[in-house]
């Protein structure tokens, strides 16, 4: 009995030490398994950037190679929080070391988790998940105005057509100590001086394009508050100047967080509140031109135009700020005379 007793035990303990040997782990860096097996890499996920509605860059940092080569290395992701290589993933080379991963074949407007992962021939490691939700937008176009050649990003965003970015058209140029409740007036923020070119030649030009008194926003026309509007206003052929109610579908369709949604991730004041640009809107915070000839608010607020007047010297417009998540107006108002960008739709 007792050498059948041993003989099970030595059985027992060879099953369980082929068992052990034979397999391979997956292990996630930050359960801490790999403080417990030193044979597996040791690797962090970077933080998923340059996001658009289909396509993002992540990548990783593998700093152990856990004693033997790393064979395989790139970054998996998936709609659920612990992506492995059995989902989408990435293959970026062999070895330790810092490496990018292009993330490609995503869905807009949607969130996912991605990690970063090492093979060796003891097993897969991952590092963190990082998550990221893609730009709202339909696939980005472009396309050209053609009364000064200037080439506009669009996106579009639930059923309307936005242009990407401001509107840049300049037919004549003033100072800050000009302004108009009737008369057309076309300002470039902290340009004082009536020459075009030399405006045009301006960085604030390039990047948060040209400031438009209502008058010159609505190039004459009358006001509107249908949807759409149907004013072409100062925009190009094809597209016209938002109504209040187009501005309110925008951001009724966004819901929660609507600014946080439309902002740029780069030139707005810290602490840029909320700020993703899912929708690949780009909202910039050009600022605008006050009514005590002053420019002010560049890189804490935005300011957009609608076709919707108040009353006889005021029209309703559209605000994003720094420290802010949410799209402002709907029963916001100034004078007539105030410079603000412009944002155009597709007719």
């Amino acid at each position: 009995m007792k050498q059948l007793f041993l003989i099970s035990q030595i059985l027992l303990m060879g099953i369980l030490l082929v068992f052990t040997n034979s397999c391979k782990k997956d292990v996630d860096n930050d359960n801490n398994d790999n403080n417990n097996d030193k044979n597996l890499s040791v690797l962090s996920t970077k933080v998923v950037t340059t996001i658009t509605q289909t396509t993002g860059l992540s990548g990783g940092n593998i700093t152990s190679d856990g004693g033997s080569t790393v064979t395989a290395r790139g970054v998996c992701w998936s709609t659920g929080q612990t992506p492995t290589i059995s989902n989408n993933k990435t293959m970026d080379g062999t070895g330790t070391g810092e490496f990018s991963s292009n993330l490609s074949g995503l869905s807009p407007g949607t969130t996912y988790y991605v990690r970063a992962y090492a093979t060796n021939s003891n097993g897969t490691a991952y590092g963190s998940a990082k998550s990221f939700t893609t730009q709202q937008g339909g696939s980005g176009s472009s396309f050209t105005d053609s009364r000064d050649g200037t080439v506009y990003q669009t996106v579009t965003i639930g059923n309307q057509i936005w242009m990407a970015e401001n509107l840049r058209y300049l037919p004549s140029v003033i100072g800050p100590d000009s302004g108009s409740f009737t008369v057309p007036y076309y300002y470039v923020y902290d340009y004082n001086g009536t020459n075009v070119t030399t405006a045009k030649a301006s960085s604030n030009f390039s990047t948060y394009g040209v400031l438009y008194n209502w008058p010159a926003a609505m190039n004459g026309q009358s006001s509107s508050i249908a949807n759409p509007s149907g004013i072409q206003g100062i925009c190009p052929t094809g597209w016209h100047l938002p109504s209040d109610s187009e501005w309110t579908q925008l951001t009724d369709f966004l819901g929660t967080d609507a600014g946080g949604k439309l902002k740029a991730l780069t030139l707005w004041f810290t602490p840029n509140t909320g700020a993703t640009n899912e929708t690949g809107f780009s909202a910039l915070p050009g600022g605008y031109r006050y009514d005590d000839d002053t420019f002010l608010n560049s890189g804490s607020h935005g300011y957009w135009w609608s076709t919707s007047m108040h009353d006889a010297f005021r029209s309703l417009y559209r605000y994003i700020l720094c420290n802010d998540s949410n799209v402002i107006g709907g029963n916001s108002y100034y004078n007539k005379e105030f410079g603000m960008s412009v944002r155009c739709i597709k007719n």
